[in-house]
């Protein structure tokens, strides 16, 4: 990344704000501003999160926040209730306070002589979020937001459930925020009372996976603050951007489909992370294109406006199976509207172990599928970071346990852009059951990568609201959609679909085993064919550009930050993912943090009732003599009829602990 060092608007800063709600309460913020905009108001830009601005996003905010404010714009970093430094106590995500915090803030800032009364929003997954929620709130100062890795569908597409499956993630971002609203403010900057706002925190933030637990179907609690049932409340316009290897993105093809105001939307090859910091490569100018947004609908200059209702998406060319990778080739590719008349459904039927077209094979014979609960060890996590080792492995290691259609090897290349469809005629054996379909690229020597995947829990079959127990014998059809992709599978290799009825640990599997039958005159697989050959020239996005970064100094380092490791041990098997940044010491605010995560997801042999999800996390925060460490554990087991969680919290102050509570819950299942 380039890191600029001068601007054109001298910019000053102020490492710490109260904002004053309302009802007393006071949230923490930072600030970043041209020097004379006091005299001069400009425009003013809102990244509202609940991760710690003072420490641990303090990195990317230092890349982000100088380089817009910059470019004349006043920017400001606000932790939610409950995190940092901000009052009161953060009980989950996207609440009715959060959002109205959110507005009042809004209100805020647009009153401060040093803005222009013209709000945008800017954030990344929790305020990608809360910014298209809070637009569809309509505040009167908020002209436009940039809403990264986000969703409109709080159920569907949100770590939580897919295709009404539970999804494994869902412990992992429970986990995530069991570590961070256990965590204590500064006293540096609250002084005293900030033993008395930790352990407010400690006893009120509660066990976020139960309640998650306890929305099993999707129902109100998903619903209402989910923006897909009232695309048209956002008023503003709205940039949309993500990554292939996110587990957002396909958000962003409903929202460029959907909003009645312009959107603009970016997806290029990356994980979980901003653009112009995008893994795997290549990154882009992602601010520049910020600045363009905001620059058009916040000051009114014409920047482009013709693009501002396009998506662009990085056309992906075929790679070796891995999981991880610093590139992906491709290429940039345009669509003036979506949907696009250049993208049509092309329709493959199968055949016995084979895909076939039109009249160029035989359905595929009755047959019947039971898999072993170890398909979904390679599978990777459904949101990946991209930087580390958790993309999907060969799918070879996983075919074996699954029904599997291959194509003959292309005669054509083969370029898709949206979001493939498999129909099937499928029964089971049991009222409660799940299918997992999987699309690869098989490369000439075998080598198989994932480029889409989808799961169904059939009990969902016609809705998530209202979900019904299969009639153990009898078929239905039903429809699994995949997730959206830009891929390119040259002339020469194949395309595989290889269907399971587990996937785990990436959905947890159903209470008992099950029998698959597929009827395969009743099956079929739809490509999103995007049939454009020639693309005009696209504007350069250009080359990742930021402020100067934050120095930061490592204390310890492991001699492994991040490790996946598989095990099979006798009647057990287990993914275990350890995520262990060592100690790191940050000289502007003299304090020293140690993180480390473990997660462990494991099964005996084909037994149902041994699936076994086990977290840890460790947080210290040290300055001088003052020490605080907090540890949490979360375990998730399961039988046929209920879901169980034993979880534990531990808060120290030095070596003294200060706080311990354990939880054992038990929640039903509900079809799932």
């Amino acid at each position: 990344m380039k890191e600029v060092t001068e601007f054109a608007t001298p910019v000053r800063s102020e490492e710490h704000i109260w904002i004053e709600l309302p009802d007393g309460r006071r949230l923490s913020g930072r600030l970043w501003m041209p020097e004379d905009a006091v005299e001069k108001p400009v425009p003013a830009i809102l990244e509202y999160l609940p991760y710690r601005k003072r420490d641990l996003t303090r990195a990317r905010d230092q890349i982000n926040h100088p380089y817009l404010a910059g470019h004349g714009y006043a920017c400001v970093r606000v932790d939610m209730l409950g995190s940092g430094e901000s009052d009161g106590v953060l009980v989950d995500e996207y609440t009715e306070e959060e959002l109205a915090d959110g507005i009042a803030v809004i209100d805020w800032i647009a009153a401060q002589p040093w803005c222009d009364r013209n709000v945008g929003m800017f954030g990344i997954s929790w305020g990608g979020f809360n910014g298209l929620q809070i637009a569809a709130r309509q505040p009167e100062a908020l002209k436009a937001i940039v809403s990264c890795c986000a969703s409109d569908n709080l159920y569907e597409d949100n770590m939580h459930y897919m295709g009404g499956c539970l999804l494994g993630d869902q412990l992992s971002e429970a986990t995530v925020m069991f570590a961070h609203t256990s965590q204590p403010p500064d006293p540096e900057l609250v002084g005293e009372r900030w033993r008395d706002m930790w352990l407010e925190r400690l006893d009120g933030s509660g066990l976020w996976i139960k309640k998650w637990l306890e929305h099993q179907r999707r129902d109100a609690y998903w619903s209402a603050h989910s923006v897909c049932e009232d695309y048209q409340a956002i008023k503003c316009p709205v940039l949309a951007a993500g990554g292939w290897t996110d587990g957002y993105t396909n958000a962003i093809f409903r929202l460029i489909e959907n909003l009645k105001v312009p959107c603009r939307a970016l997806i290029g090859p990356w994980g979980h992370r901003y653009a112009h910091m995008g893994v795997p490569g290549p990154a882009v100018g992602f601010l520049q294109e910020v600045l363009r947004w905001f620059d058009h609908w916040l000051k009114g200059k014409d920047t482009g406006a013709e693009e501002f209702s396009e998506l662009r998406v990085w056309m992906q060319d075929p790679v070796p199976p891995s999981t991880s990778y610093e590139e992906r080739p491709g290429r940039w590719v345009r669509e003036p509207r979506w949907p696009s008349d250049g993208v049509a459904p092309r329709e493959f039927r199968l055949g016995y172990r084979r895909l076939y077209e039109g009249d160029g094979g035989t359905p595929a014979p009755t047959g019947t599928l039971s898999s072993p609960l170890s398909v979904g060890l390679y599978a990777g996590k459904w949101c990946s970071y991209a930087a580390l080792p958790d993309l999907p492995h060969d799918q070879r290691e996983e075919d074996g346990g699954c029904l599997v259609y291959d194509t003959d090897p292309l005669e054509h290349d083969l370029e898709m852009l949206g979001m493939p469809e498999v129909e099937l005629e499928v029964a089971a054996d049991r009222p409660v059951a799940q299918v997992a379909v999987r699309l690869s690229d098989v490369l000439p020597d075998g080598r198989a990568t994932r480029i889409s995947y989808g799961v169904l829990n059939l009990t969902h079959r016609d809705s998530s609201e209202e979900p019904e127990p299969l009639e153990p014998g009898r078929f239905y059809r039903v429809r699994v959609k995949l997730n959206g992709l830009a891929a390119r599978v040259p002339a020469g290799h194949s395309l595989r679909l290889s269907i399971s009825s587990t996937y785990f640990p990436l959905i947890w599997a159903p209470p008992e085993p099950v029998q698959l039958t597929l009827r395969g005159a009743g099956c079929r697989l739809l490509l999103p064919e995007r049939r454009r050959r020639e693309d005009p020239p696209l504007r350069d996005l250009g080359p990742p550009e930021g402020a100067v970064g934050l120095e930061v100094g490592q204390v310890t380092r492991p001699e492994h930050s991040w490790r996946v490791v598989r095990e099979m041990v006798q009647d057990e098997a287990a993914l275990e993912v350890i995520n262990d940044e060592g100690v790191i010491h940050i000289p502007e605010i003299d304090m020293q943090i140690r993180r480390r995560t473990e997660e462990r997801y494991s099964f005996r042999q084909s037994d149902h009732t041994s699936l076994q999800g086990v977290t840890r996390t460790e947080r210290s925060f040290a300055r001088g003599d003052w020490q605080t460490t907090t540890t949490t554990r979360t375990v998730l087991s399961c039988d046929p009829q209920n879901f169980y969680i034993h979880a534990q919290l531990d808060a120290w102050e030095g070596s003294r602990r200060i706080f311990s509570r354990n939880w054992d819950e038990t929640i039903p299942r509900d079809l799932v």
